[in-house]
């Protein structure tokens, strides 16, 4: 089951946790130590309050969003990402989810991670998932890594829902414009140990190696159209060759492109999100691409499985492990969800 009717020709697209912390920049001053040593205390904080499921406060998000962006302009729209590494799919603002993710795969940093983008919208606590998301990105840099999918998007998220929770929890739309600027500086892609692509969506006609993919400017709101519109929207198809997507947006892939991509750019698999699989994760086009999707019973109501990938250090074992959605919490019964239905 695809979510083909988030397409950017409707509405939305007019709309407008052990101590192995990756080694710090070297300070150039006393001043910059204490700034530093501020900023980890901080970010422990606010660590301890997003795991029990407490939003920062508007000035927290504000540094945090800071902080943030000063570490993710250091990284490449190919950010390379060594193994061992657990790959994650869409989240979807289902903070409980995200937290079982984490039970069962292991918390950062004693588990590296990456996740391939679409981390808000839809589920009750996009505010709580980014944000948690976003300070394990700050406080260990070199162990989890987050890629930009397409709802990290001024335009989707003022209609999928991320856009009024944070209206509805913060009294204003201050700390949804901290984020969606952030989301600019979101890398498009990793590379895993050389050998495994991962991004949100898929392939585009406007790409053919991975030097092109480096060469785009990121930092702006996902275009309409284009190549960083594709690595964001573009599924596999079992079509050959490129086709129109359903979507409105990107393009479909058949197996003949995903094979001539690895190919030239020596990688062994295209792993990607960005679409509902009942299991978790499906393998395609004759085991070059994986979809992995990692919000179970997706939007409350899907009842599928949930899955990720563990690569081991030398890529000589992979495995998904697949989880059921966490014990519901009671989930906010004073929400008016007036953001459209996903399905065709």
């Amino acid at each position: 089951m695809d979510e083909t009717a988030d397409t950017p020709s409707s509405p939305e697209m007019n709309a407008t946790a052990s101590a192995a912390a990756a080694t710090p920049l070297p300070p150039q001053s006393s001043t910059a130590t204490l700034d530093l040593e501020k900023s980890y205390a901080d970010l422990e904080a606010w660590l301890a309050k997003l795991t029990q499921g407490t939003p920062l406060t508007e000035a927290e998000v504000k540094l945090l969003t800071e902080l943030a962006r000063e570490r993710l302009l250091q990284e490449s729209n190919v950010q390379p990402v060594p193994a061992p590494v657990t790959i994650c799919g869409d989240i979807h603002g289902q903070w409980h989810d995200l937290m079982e993710l984490f039970r069962i795969g292991g918390s950062a940093p004693d588990t590296n991670y990456l996740f391939m983008g679409d981390y808000v919208d839809r589920g009750y606590y996009s505010v709580e998932t980014v944000s948690l998301l976003v300070c394990l990105k700050v406080r260990y840099p070199d162990r989890v890594f987050i890629l930009r999918g397409n709802h990290e998007s001024r335009q989707i998220t003022q209609v999928y829902g991320f856009y009024d929770e944070c209206v509805r929890k913060y009294g204003s739309a201050n700390v949804w414009k901290l984020f969606t600027d952030l989301f600019d500086y979101f890398p498009l892609t990793a590379v895993v140990d050389n050998a495994i692509f991962c991004l949100h969506g898929g392939l585009s006609p406007s790409i053919d190696t991975l030097d092109h993919v480096r060469q785009l400017d990121r930092v702006q709101e996902v275009p309409h159209e284009g190549p960083m519109c594709d690595l964001l929207w573009s599924d596999p198809d079992d079509r050959t060759g490129w086709g129109i997507s359903p979507r409105g947006a990107g393009f479909t892939f058949g197996a003949d492109i995903s094979a001539a991509f690895n190919a030239r750019n020596g990688l062994t698999t295209v792993a990607r999100a960005h679409q509902l699989v009942m299991e978790g994760y499906n393998w395609s086009h004759e085991g070059a691409v994986v979809t992995i999707f990692s919000a179970p019973n997706y939007c409350y109501r899907c009842g599928n499985q949930a899955a990720i990938l563990e690569v081991d250090e030398n890529r000589t074992n992979q495995q998904f492990l697949q989880f059921d959605p966490a014990p519901r919490r009671g989930e906010p019964s004073t929400l008016n969800r007036k953001t459209p239905d996903y399905f065709l």
